[in-house]
């Protein structure tokens, strides 16, 4: 099979960024011919020892429109993927596939007023492409980014956060994005300090944000730990909100990436 028929591409590893043991931020070379919508993920694969590709899926960090593809991990002790993947180094090949994946995307709602971005760990990843492109920022009135880890030094990406307001084209949109960090096993300047789901349950999260949770105006992107994921889910039920389908609207939009 020749390289136009295989399914993926080899790129280019650069730019590693370790953030803690168990954290990495990393860069590859994008395919020219590579399209995707902001908050989709794409399909990596790592070449192990014996020959074999091990193949996962990863959300893009980057914006749809830059030249580069950047991706958010963490190594999971014996993972068979994440072992390799933490072992790669600069200049090194990773495959990545042709096609991009994913519904975590902003044409999930049709309508709403308030965006709310709820992540935990490297679930951040979808939410900095969207907040990159420029649709979110036009669409909507208000954009609440909640972002949770366990311990203050897992706060990824704190400058590109506060620099998003500055870029020339965001710049007159400033005024719609409010930052809430979460950290929930010790105490730091500025952030909550419970689970979202207490935060939402207790009404600390919609103080903090100064606005309303309710299914007419709020729609609401989850992302990260899956029992996190079942657990807003729930609790927002509650609220009256439903998951969002192709063919049924509604307030709730998550990823699956099997």
């Amino acid at each position: 099979m020749s390289a136009s028929e295989e399914k993926f591409t080899r790129q280019r590893v650069y730019d590693i960024q370790t953030l803690t043991p168990n954290l990495f931020t990393f860069r590859a070379s994008r395919d020219p011919g590579f399209r995707f919508r902001a908050g989709q993920f794409a399909r990596l694969g790592v070449t192990k020892a014996d020959g074999s590709v091990v193949w996962r899926a990863y959300s893009m960090v980057s914006s749809p429109f830059d030249e580069h593809l950047e991706f958010f991990s963490i190594v999971v002790p014996g993972g068979e993927f994440t072992s390799e993947l933490s072992r790669l180094r600069e200049g090194d090949t990773l495959l990545i596939d042709k096609q991009a994946f994913g519904f975590l995307t902003l044409d999930r709602f049709p309508d709403g007023r308030d965006l709310w971005l709820l992540g935990t760990g490297t679930g951040l990843a979808p939410f900095l492409s969207i907040l990159q492109d420029f649709e979110a920022w036009e669409r909507f009135e208000r954009i609440k980014l909640v972002y949770s880890v366990r311990e203050s030094v897992e706060l990824a990406y704190q400058e590109l956060i506060a620099g998003l307001t500055q870029r020339d084209y965001l710049a007159e949109y400033a005024h719609k994005l409010q930052y809430i960090p979460v950290v929930t096993r010790e105490d730091h300047p500025g952030a909550l300090r419970q689970r979202i789901t207490t935060l939402i349950e207790s009404g600390e999260l919609e103080r903090a944000a100064g606005l309303a949770l309710d299914p007419e105006h709020s729609r609401i992107m989850l992302c990260g730990n899956p029992q996190m994921i079942e657990d807003t889910r729930a609790v927002l039920k509650t609220r009256g909100m439903r998951l969002a389908l192709t063919r049924k609207p509604g307030q709730i939009g998550v990823e699956n990436y099997w």
